[in-house]
């Protein structure tokens, strides 16, 4: 497994040493992949949702209101 050295303000270093000792976490190591697992998934979440919205948008076709008749259209929707 390849190592990183990062540097933390107090605060974070005492939190993430807060949630090793609570028991939630075995190493700091641990809960460091864990954060960074989870910021990836949101990553790859993101990704795949933007993806499909573009092929949704591609797809849809040309719109043949003016940009003036859509939002008219969409501020008058109700909430």
């Amino acid at each position: 497994m390849a190592t990183m050295n990062i540097s933390l303000p107090a605060g974070l270093k005492e939190y993430v040493e807060s949630r090793v000792a609570d028991g939630d976490f075995s190493t700091v190591s641990d809960f460091m992949r864990d954060v960074l697992r989870r910021e990836q998934q949101k990553h790859l979440a993101y990704i795949a949702y933007s993806k499909t919205s573009i092929k949704e948008g591609l797809e849809s076709g040309i719109c043949e209101e003016s940009i003036d008749d859509v939002f008219a259209s969409v501020l008058t929707k109700p909430l």
